[in-house]
């Protein structure tokens, strides 16, 4: 077990470096809200890590702007020890992941190094963080424990020894699966039996009453008790946004293959791509509406007034 140690100064100077950008890519589901804690953060890391770092200010949350599409973004990344970090949930898998977990380090590092104004022409090697790149799933396929991808898989031409390459793990966090991860980690085991709870309700409640019972039983079984008493309302809009664009999708699916036609599955495509638009600009619209809220909780605390 190792403990990580670092000085403020060196902390700023971290967050100089990789926090300049601002929040709008942040994806706003229940995944990415938990670790927006540091300490939430920082628990994670250690359960993947088999780490025992203490100090959640060494944790610098990374929110930069990818500048790629809305349609690709991670949920959570951050910097600890000179590891960038880019931790992704998914609840349907995607074989891409290591082509987009590569396009989010090649822009978080050519804003850095554009803000730190290094020279990539000089004779000074500029030292880079250690990439981490992960996909916890809980979709509803059957998946292994434990899946690496690799960006080399993808290639026209296969080589026992490519000139680059990325590789991301993605860790199934249903329920049953990875039993000592989950164990090492209330962040994960709390946001699995949330969604489990969510989906086990589907069978006999409607959608918003489902989410609302699944808050409910985790605030009195104590499942991050406090993380969904002080942001009930905002679990409650971006669960049924992510439930309600799942089920659309699977439903579009659904409809192709049963008419026996697997080709139009490829024409339903632009619907797909339609809905999973409106399904971003719905996440930004609450994103901003919740920092304004935040704004408005603190103007009115410094003014020695409730916001309640």
């Amino acid at each position: 077990m190792s403990k990580y140690k670092t000085s403020r100064r060196a902390r700023r100077k971290s967050s100089r470096k990789f926090g300049k950008g601002g929040n709008r890519e942040y994806k706003s589901d229940v995944f990415s809200m938990l670790l927006e804690d540091k300490k939430n953060a920082l628990e994670v890391y250690n359960a993947l890590n088999h780490s025992g770092y203490t100090d959640p200010e060494a944790v610098e949350i990374i929110t930069t702007d990818h500048g790629i599409s809305l349609s690709i973004r991670n949920d959570a990344s951050f910097l600890i020890d000179r590891h960038i970090n880019y931790y992704e949930h998914q609840a349907s898998f995607n074989p891409n992941m290591p082509l987009r977990c590569l396009i989010y380090y090649v822009n978080d590092i050519q804003n850095n190094v554009k803000y730190t104004k290094e020279d990539l022409y000089g004779h000074k090697r500029i030292p880079l963080p250690t990439p981490n790149f992960v996909v916890f799933y809980n979709g509803m396929e059957n998946r292994p424990e434990k899946e690496v991808m690799k960006l080399s898989d993808s290639f026209c031409h296969r080589t026992d020894e490519p000139n680059v390459d990325v590789v991301c793990t993605a860790y199934n966090i249903n329920p049953g699966y990875n039993p000592e991860l989950i164990k090492d980690s209330d962040v994960l085991y709390g946001y699995s039996v949330f969604v489990d709870k969510v989906r086990k309700n589907l069978a006999t409640k409607e959608l918003s009453v489902a989410i609302k019972f699944a808050i409910d039983e985790c605030i009195a079984e104590d499942i991050q008790k406090d993380f969904f008493i002080t942001r009930r309302d905002e679990v409650e809009k971006v669960t049924k946004l992510d439930f309600t664009f799942e089920t659309r999708e699977k439903m579009i699916h659904r409809d192709a293959k049963a008419e026996g036609r697997d080709e139009a599955i490829e024409e339903l495509q632009p619907q797909i791509d339609a809905l999973k638009e409106d399904n971003n600009a719905l996440r930004e619209e609450n994103h901003l509406l919740n920092d304004e809220n935040a704004r408005l909780r603190k103007a009115l605390a410094e003014a020695g007034l409730s916001a309640d």
